[in-house]
């Protein structure tokens, strides 16, 4: 799913019951990330449930793309791990520095219906990804 079918399906719930519901569907649908990855060094910080997230530069691509994986202890942060990977997964790090995902988090009225501490997880997310792309266009 794109983004923008992200949004498309968003828009479409009448509710935000049934966009949680969404969100929760998209994070059972990751791809699993091996428990030998789920390291202390992978672990985010600032999240109330455990985020474990790693990256990887994918250079055998035209441009080289960052693949990341990551994995939550909670349904619903999964599901907000699923939606930072449609916005950043497998995408060349200078793109994922361009994007304004703070535009795409406004548009889904994420603000106004997820708590504090899972938007402060949230932003840990973005900016651990962003790290990620930086140090990866440094090299």
């Amino acid at each position: 799913m794109s983004i923008d079918r992200v949004i498309q399906a968003f828009e479409m719930m009448p509710n935000w019951q049934e966009r949680y519901r969404l969100l929760i569907d998209m994070g059972r649908k990751l791809p699993p990330m091996p428990d030998e990855d789920k390291t202390d060094d992978q672990l985010l910080d600032g999240c109330l449930s455990k985020v474990w997230l790693t990256a990887e530069l994918d250079t055998g691509t035209h441009p080289p793309v960052l693949r990341l994986q990551a994995d939550s202890d909670s349904q619903i942060v999964r599901g907000l791990i699923a939606l930072v990977f449609e916005v950043f997964n497998n995408r060349p790090p200078a793109e994922i520095l361009e994007t304004d995902i703070d535009a795409i988090f406004e548009r889904l009225e994420l603000e106004q219906h997820i708590s504090p501490g899972r938007r402060n997880g949230l932003s840990s997310m973005v900016r651990r990804v962003r790290e990620l792309a930086r140090m990866e266009t440094a090299a």
